[in-house]
């Protein structure tokens, strides 16, 4: 029965030959005529979303749409034969006018997805960085904001505070579109781990503060101070006030969470009722107003050794700093009211 078998298999021996030329025939061929578009070549790049999970039959019929590839039936033939099937990778991809079908599939396997290189700004609250991203078409903006406030993602990430505003650490970031927003949160939060000095906490507690606290006063120093300089005169303002429980009177505290607070603060805006309002409460309000940066951050555990208790802006970047309440005033007039004194 065995000499049968032999012989059997042996007879087949030329089919299989056959088959696999065949197969390789067939493989070379479609690697070879797996031509791109048909576009002539020096046009524009040409972008193709893949949303993650989609099928390899979906991800054909996108590239085929843009324009990429001629047939929707070669891609799978070839993706196929080079096992490419199951190593397709989900994300933004650019594809030049002409690219090879082979380029094409090598580039998906290989997940080489756009990058978008996003600077997130000294000062800028979390509404601000939402809609920068959003700009982008890396987030959906109110998911990005509810998960900014959800006091479980903040526990998960190690942050003791009821959201992660503050702790988006100002930055250039290298992002890529399908990173899930919880995802674009927790390499904000780890830059701001890595970029904060390990001495912070110690100065913090050496002037009265917890971590919290700190990265709150930095963030009204961050909104307050356009100069550097300027930055630890007006730390020491908020620590003398702090002492001396007298209210910050931060302007940017009365407007924070108003979408188009990017204008004039007005007496209205002085009096609107809000937790974080240091117009109408004493001491610091729940948490940061902005996401401070380093600056900011060292100069709110360090201020400067003077007494001030008042700075009005002379509206050039710079403010007049005083002592007591009268040298304010008349600042005040000077600065801000062209010389004149109220109701003149």
């Amino acid at each position: 029965m065995g000499t049968t078998w032999f012989f059997r298999l042996r007879a087949l021996g030329p089919i299989f030959l056959a088959l696999m030329l065949t197969v390789a025939g067939i493989r070379a061929y479609l690697q070879a005529s797996a031509a791109p578009t048909g576009s002539l070549p020096g046009g524009p790049p040409r972008v193709v979303f893949i949303q993650p999970k989609t099928g390899v039959h979906d991800i054909a019929q996108a590239l085929h749409e843009a324009g990429i590839i001629r047939s929707v039936w070669t891609f799978l033939t070839v993706a196929y034969l080079q096992g490419s099937i199951t190593r397709l990778h989900a994300g933004e991809y650019e594809f030049s006018v002409g690219m090879p079908l082979m380029e094409v599939l090598r580039k998906l396997e290989a997940g080489r997805v756009i990058t978008h290189q996003v600077t997130i700004p000294e000062g800028f609250d979390a509404l601000d960085i939402a809609k920068l991203l959003a700009s982008e078409n890396l987030v959906d903006p109110e998911r990005f904001l509810a998960l900014v406030r959800d006091p479980a993602l903040s526990e998960a990430l190690g942050i003791e505070a009821p959201g992660l505003e503050g702790y988006l650490f100002p930055d250039t970031y290298r992002l890529t579109r399908g990173m899930a927003e919880e995802e674009i949160l927790r390499v904000m939060v780890a830059r701001f781990r890595r970029k904060l000095p390990a001495e912070v906490a110690s100065l913090a507690q050496a002037v009265g503060l917890d971590l919290h606290g700190a990265i709150t006063v930095a963030s009204l120093i961050e909104r307050e101070a356009h100069l550097a300089r300027e930055r630890t005169l007006v730390s020491a303002v908020f620590h003398n006030r702090l002492r001396r429980k007298m209210p910050l009177q931060s302007d940017p505290t009365a407007v924070y969470g108003i979408p188009d607070a990017a204008r004039r603060i007005t007496l209205a805006d002085l009096q609107r009722k809000s937790p974080y309002n240091t117009y109408l409460m004493v001491g610091l309000p729940p948490g940061p107003i902005a996401n401070p940066g380093l600056g900011s951050i060292l100069a709110a555990v360090a201020p400067a050794k003077v007494n001030y208790l008042y700075f009005v802006s002379k509206n050039d970047g710079s403010h007049v700093f005083s002592r007591t309440l009268r040298e304010h005033s008349r600042a005040v007039v000077i600065y801000q009211r062209g010389g004149k004194a109220a109701g003149s």
